[in-house]
């Protein structure tokens, strides 16, 4: 139980990596925020996870873009829980459009979701952690695409690389207060995102599977490892860094996976 009793809030907590994560949590203790933008029967199925193996949990609707929908979210669980210890911005988007066709609306809409929306998160989540004087833990779910240029995803790939660089200052901004910041970068990970890139068992085996060295795609559970750790006490003196959950996706030739 390396979280006992530690109160944690992930966004987009109702499927796939955020769902895992959120389980992982409460499996170490953590009470859990549930946080879903859209879709509320998706975030009662991962609440209902949580409750099923003895945690305890509670379900918040946020746009991660709304800044009175943000404060009201760490309100809400300061409410509910008491305080706030652990934040993963967990929630993204993602599609596949080429620089020629992308058009401004969709630019702006990643930008927004996946860079903005952590941002005021984080500084929300902060600033609840700072008036604690308790320290606390912000981990960023990023994506390989910082570093792994792939075609048809430069606006993805500039969403996660900014998410990376303002962790860094934030990781130096916040440390006297021991707070730590990090990212967490998974590859090809089984979610509602690999379904946005890939239409069908056969083009995603030719075109992906390739080129991951471990020859599997990732699970959330591989994600949500990695953020157990770095929301734990085992944890406290790493800040500041991008870490890859890929199974050898980076290191691969880029050239594979085209």
């Amino acid at each position: 139980m390396k979280l006992n009793d530690k109160v944690a809030v992930i966004t987009g907590a109702g499927y796939g990596i955020g769902r895992g994560i959120a389980v992982r949590l409460a499996e170490e203790g953590a009470k859990v925020v549930v946080s879903y933008g859209h879709d509320r029967n998706e975030a009662e199925i991962t609440s209902g996870m949580i409750r099923k193996i003895g945690g305890q949990s509670s379900i918040v609707e946020c746009d991660v873009v709304n800044r009175a929908q943000v404060e009201a979210l760490i309100e809400e669980t300061v409410k509910t829980f008491g305080r706030l210890d652990i934040f993963v911005n967990n929630a993204g988007v993602a599609n596949q459009s080429w620089l020629l066709d992308l058009e401004e609306e969709i630019w702006d809409w990643m930008i927004g979701i996946n860079l903005k929306g952590p941002y005021l998160c984080s500084r929300a989540a902060a600033r609840q952690m700072v008036d604690q004087g308790e320290g606390g833990r912000i981990i960023q779910i990023g994506s390989v695409n910082s570093t792994r240029s792939v075609p048809g995803r430069c606006h993805y790939a500039a969403s996660k690389s900014g998410l990376v660089a303002m962790t860094r200052v934030m990781a130096c901004e916040l440390a006297p207060h021991g707070i730590t910041c990090n990212v967490v970068a998974p590859g090809c990970t089984r979610s509602r995102m690999t379904e946005m890139f890939f239409t069908n068992e056969e083009e995603f085996q030719s075109r992906t599977l390739k080129s991951i060295p471990m020859g599997r795609i990732g699970e959330p559970e591989d994600v949500a490892a990695l953020v157990v750790f770095l929301a734990s006490d085992e944890a406290n003196y790493i800040t500041g860094v991008n870490i890859d959950v890929d199974g050898g996706l980076v290191p691969a030739p880029c050239w594979d996976y085209i």
